[in-house]
């Protein structure tokens, strides 16, 4: 058993509309330190499997067949044997 972290963030040059609500509300809160801030999606699966690569390939198909956008997201894989 594997568990698989994807996380799933707008391509560089893609605007973040929630990212710049959040900056937006901090500011207005007070906290004028904050520059920038940006949101992303982290999804965690638990995934069946005794080989690392065939769960790996697996969660990649899923990453490009439903998790992600490849036209606007980029994501990163990270498996953990539990």
């Amino acid at each position: 058993m594997y568990k698989a972290t994807v996380v799933i963030k707008l391509k560089k040059g893609v605007l973040n509309p929630e990212g710049r609500t959040v900056l937006r509300a901090l500011n207005f809160l007070g906290y004028d330190e904050v520059k920038d801030a940006k949101t992303f999606k982290c999804v965690e699966l638990m995934v069946e499997g005794d080989d690392e690569n065939k769960v790996m390939e697996r969660v990649e198909e899923m990453c490009k067949k439903l998790l992600a956008n490849p036209v606007i997201h980029d994501y990163e894989i990270k498996l953990e044997k539990i």
